[in-house]
């Protein structure tokens, strides 16, 4: 099983996953940005919310297209 930090329903969360045959959503859980302490922690949230964005609505998550 995956993770990582995306940005759900305009909230911080960590969002677990498989990638076989496609991605398998199991699903996530909100955090607050001032849990993480670590300077790398700091940057996986960084880097993985600019490119994960989701909504989540009657247990299906559909990705969000970044801004151009």
């Amino acid at each position: 099983m995956d993770w990582c930090f995306a940005i759900i329903n305009n909230r911080l969360a960590e969002i677990y996953f498989e990638k076989k045959r496609g991605i398998k959503f199991f699903g996530h859980c909100y955090v607050k940005n001032s849990e993480y302490k670590s300077k790398e922690e700091k940057e996986w949230i960084k880097k993985d919310t600019a490119k994960m964005r989701f909504k989540y609505r009657d247990g299906v998550y559909k990705k969000i297209l970044p801004a151009i």
